[in-house]
């Protein structure tokens, strides 16, 4: 395949191919970055390290590779033998493709209960939800026709069964025809707990909890005589073929195979980062680069040093002075972290706006207005990006500290939610009436989460912005929305998962309750503040407004049991109108976003890459039409 960002995890990736040199048979389909569709000879994958991160096949000794529609965010994808089917990004809804057929999408699932894991068999689809528990499609009278109750993980399909591994007892379970390859596979392996379970054609392997290989099942082809391990958790990556298995193994992630009728497997002594199989073909995806392996390079962020960026023009007092009036009340456009924001014209021309710090008697402490002055004036010189306003210069003479940026035209967010003639109530009324579409609010909610995802997932040390807030999202004059004010902002922990303790500061009704009560700063302190404004472009209300008997609550309180008992229409702001069908589903995916972005607890709030492909999908609905789809060729059926 000759597209280099189909693959996984980091590391620049290319495609390559094991082919076992035997006659055609029948396979099998398990959820992974990764998919065969064995009888088509096609290999597809999830695209990383870009956006969307949609799917790309390649079909055995062609070297072209081709996409598949629709162009949005996969989270997975897994194949049969003449189809394959891919998991949305957020868990929503799967499509399906027959790669012989034109690969014409089907959409087959599409609710708003989250799926977490799939799998397809050789010509059925399972699925499992912490909500209903495993579900198939297709597969006849072999397999349950109604939903089983029970949390499960490692789901994985072969010919004519499934098997996954119960979460509160780690025991694999299978389902299936009475007497077939269910019952062998699910009576081998007993009460063996196990970490991992990968099905084929009619056996299965998987890791047991002390790290050896198992497998179980048919044996006619030697695909139960897996290699004894010398250590602990040394096979990692299964794939499992009609009647072979392949694993990769530890230090070196090269690749060892066995079982099969007699082929073999052209030697690949290289490092992989995964491995798929079906039929008589195993696929994996070569590491060729351990660096760069980002589309977007990370940049190393401030603040570091004083010696600003040479895009970052510095300007004299009086410049900036003429520019706005002499700050006149007229050129008066908001207020920022640490200053009064004004509209200005450079004698170039240039329209800008134009933060000063405040002065005279009102004004903060002279080193706490330079913090914040040096904070956003080190990091906005550092970072660019399409999402975030640019910074275009700065002003320091004697105690006055102005900054220069590109001029928003369309204003903060904030102003178009919500009423400024109101009583405060955010009761929905007032507004500038211009967001009166849901496609346009799930646009600039996509903006701005890409602005937040940059400043986490590509400046080192991340960024916490620690303000993100309905008026810190400005709009230019298409409509694309910029994250602002980075006066607050702070370099975040060098390494995942961990956190700053420091005073909690920001703005009620956005603080991460983590971080206001227990003084814990991560980057999920801003997916809690993105989750409120998710909820403000919902329902037109504040974050924190007056209920009907004039007691305050936020938009939290007022919207997440709502949402969670499936009632998002009711919170909906009324001024949008309501939504047509794939919008609707577009507006329920970004609710039930939003309420896991404002979790209590960190660790529940999804991370930023997470929320963007989430987003991504809920657009693409916005433009999906159900005629188009359902007049696809594939034969699946839908029962939703």
């Amino acid at each position: 395949m000759t597209n280099p960002g189909v693959g996984v995890g980091v590391g620049v990736a290319a495609l390559f191919f094991l082919v076992l040199l035997t006659a055609t048979a029948d396979a099998l389909g398990t959820t992974s970055p990764l998919a065969i569709s064995h009888a088509t000879g096609t290999v597809c994958g999830v695209l990383a390290g870009v956006s969307p991160r949609s799917v790309r096949c390649a079909r055995v000794g062609d070297i072209e590779d081709f996409p598949l529609f629709p162009n949005i965010s996969f989270a997975s994808v897994s194949g049969g033998r003449d189809f394959l089917c891919g998991l949305r990004s957020g868990g929503t809804s799967f499509f399906c493709w027959n790669p012989a057929g034109g690969a014409r999408p089907k959409r087959v699932y599409n609710r708003g209960v989250r799926l977490e894991e799939f799998t397809v068999g050789e010509d059925h689809i399972c699925a499992s939800s912490n909500q209903t528990g495993l579900r198939w499609w297709r597969g006849g009278n072999r397999l349950p026709d109604r939903p089983v109750e029970g949390k499960f993980r490692s789901l994985t399909s072969g010919n004519g069964f499934t098997c996954a591994i119960l979460v509160n007892s780690s025991r694999v379970r299978c389902w299936g025809s009475q007497g077939g390859p269910a019952d062998v596979i699910q009576a081998g392996f007993a009460d063996t707990p196990m970490s991992t379970i990968v099905a084929g054609g009619s056996h299965a392997c998987g890791i047991d909890s002390n790290g050896s290989l198992i497998c179980r099942g048919e044996n006619g082809s030697g695909q139960l005589n897996s290699p004894p391990r010398s250590s602990p958790f040394e096979f990692t990556k299964l794939a499992m073929g009609q009647n072979h298995g392949c694993a990769i193994r530890k230090p070196n992630n090269t690749v060892v195979c066995w079982g099969g009728t007699g082929g073999s497997y052209v030697p690949v002594n290289e490092s992989l980062l995964w491995i798929v199989a079906g039929g008589d073909l195993t696929c994996g995806v070569l590491r060729l680069n351990f660096s760069g392996s980002r589309v977007m390079s990370r940049q190393r962020s401030g603040p570091s040093s004083m010696k600003h960026n040479d895009r970052a023009e510095e300007f004299s007092f009086g410049e900036l002075a003429e520019a706005t009036k002499n700050f006149s009340l007229e050129t008066k456009i908001g207020a920022g972290s640490f200053g009064t924001v004004y509209r200005g014209k450079l004698s170039d021309g240039r329209e800008v706006a134009i933060k000063r710090g405040e002065s005279g008697p009102r004004a903060k402490k002279f080193q706490e207005k330079e913090s914040a002055f040096q904070s956003e004036l080190s990091f906005l010189s550092r970072l660019h990006h399409k999402h975030l306003v640019g910074l275009v210069g700065y002003c320091e003479d004697r105690e006055e500290r102005l900054l220069v940026y590109e001029y928003m035209k369309n204003g903060a967010l904030f102003d178009h939610l919500h009423t400024a003639r109101g009583n405060g109530s955010g009761n929905g009324a007032g507004g500038s009436g211009l967001l009166n579409s849901w496609k346009l609010r799930i646009k600039i909610l996509l903006d701005a989460a890409r602005g937040i995802e940059y400043l986490h997932n590509y400046a080192v040390p991340p960024i916490i912005h620690r303000d993100i807030k309905s008026s810190n999202i400005l709009l230019d004059g298409s409509w694309t929305a910029k994250v602002s004010d980075f006066g607050l902002s702070l370099n975040g922990p060098e390494f995942s998962g961990g956190h700053l303790a420091l005073k909690a500061a920001g703005t009620v009704g956005y603080m991460d309750p983590e971080y206001y009560g227990l003084h814990h700063l991560t980057v999920k302190s801003d997916v809690y503040g993105l989750g409120v404004v998710m909820l403000e472009v919902l329902t037109g209300r504040r974050a924190i407004f007056k209920d009907g008997d004039g007691n305050p609550i936020s938009v939290v309180e007022y919207t997440g049991p709502r949402i969670a008992e499936g009632e998002v229409g009711r919170v909906l702001d009324a001024r949008v109108g309501a939504p047509g069908q794939s919008e609707a589903e577009a507006v329920e995916l970004v609710a039930y976003t939003a309420v896991h972005c404002v979790s209590l607890e960190s660790r529940e709030r999804p991370t930023m890459t997470d929320i963007v492909a989430n987003l991504e999908s809920a657009l693409a609905l916005c433009d999906d039409s159900h005629g188009s789809i359902s007049s696809a060729s594939n034969s699946f059926a839908s029962y939703d």
